[in-house]
Parts: C-alpha cells; structure tokens; sequence
C-alpha cells in the first residue's frame, strides 16, 4: 500500500469489482470531459479480471483504489507502461462527491514517487481534456508540465474532442513530492 497524507493507494483486488461495476456503469461517475465507460456486467469484468487480454499481459498494467484514510473508497488509477520506450502513463478518476478536495491531486503525487521510486522509466504522461481544468492543476502541482495538444483525441458524447499531453521526466522530479511509505508485511522469523 502507498500511504499518502489523505489517501492510500492499494492494488486493486476481485472485491473491488462490485465498485468498479457500480462506477464505471454510471454515466454521471464519468463527468463531462470523460468518454463513457464500457457497460459491462459484473460477471464480464470478473472474468476479464481473472483472465486479462493479451494484450494486458505483454506489457506491464497496474490498477490501484484510491482510499481516504478511513479506508472509504473514492477513486481508481491505472498504470501501463508505453512501449518501447521506458515510459509509464497514467489514468485517475474519483466519484462525483469526492472531487475537488484535493485527494486527486494527491493520488497523482504518490503514484509519481512510487513510479520513479521504484522503475528504471525516464518519463511518466498522462492525458487530459483540454477543458478539464481540475485534471490539468493536479497533473501540474505533482510536476507536470504540459508538453501539446493531441487533436481528436477522444470521442466524447457524439463530437471528438482534443486533449493535452502532460508528462514529468526523472530529472525534473528529483525527489518525493510528498511523504511516500509502503506498508512492510511482517517477516516471518
């Protein structure tokens, strides 16, 4: 688990699902600058969970629940590495209600610390709708800078719509942005 001052990032797990399912079926958990989601029962996302794409296998992925301190459940980011180069993208998203209070930006925070951390990568990206704002101020507060526009980069409620491409390389990191801990399991003696 990645420890934050707000929120904790942990693997995601099967029992996520019933979350996810509730999530990502819900055309309002998107927001206005997000394509909707696949709909998808919670059978077909257990399955998919068990038995990832080859795609998903060939190249590194990793899904994490963001949670505030109280263990309450807001949010999801993923990770994939961007072959063949050694870059690593990200993706994030909270529930409605919990937007805007900071645990986004946070979210990004740690899994930038934890990503240069821990892999030998020399850049982290991500990609934001030119409109959201909100997106745009937690990929920058964690080190990000804008780099371009990706024209038509997503389709979105009928119109294709352009997005920015955000990244952070190694040197403009140099150190954690916030205190980043991950729990030690217990040695067995």
């Amino acid at each position: 688990m990645l420890e934050g001052k707000k929120v904790n990032l942990r693997v995601m797990e099967r029992g996520d699902l019933d979350l996810a399912t509730e999530c990502f079926n819900n055309i309002n958990y998107w927001g206005e600058y997000e394509p909707l989601g696949a709909q998808k029962s919670k059978t077909e996302r257990l399955k998919a969970f068990d038995n990832p794409p080859q795609v998903a296998i060939l190249c590194e992925r990793e899904r994490f629940i963001i949670e505030k301190k109280d263990k309450t459940k807001i949010g999801f980011m993923a990770l994939w590495l961007a072959q063949p180069s050694r870059m690593m993208e990200i993706g994030y998203s909270l529930i409605p209600s919990e937007r805007g209070k900071g645990y986004g930006t946070e979210a990004v925070q740690l899994i930038v610390d934890y990503l240069f951390l821990s892999r030998d990568i020399a850049r982290i990206q991500a990609m934001t709708d030119v409109r959201n704002k909100a997106s745009q101020k937690a990929l920058e507060k964690a080190g990000f800078k804008r780099e371009g526009t990706i024209r038509k980069a997503g389709f979105l409620r009928g119109e294709w719509t352009n997005a920015y491409l955000y990244g952070v390389i190694r040197e403009e990191w140099q150190e954690p942005r916030i205190l980043t801990r991950t729990r030690k399991r217990p040695q067995s003696h």
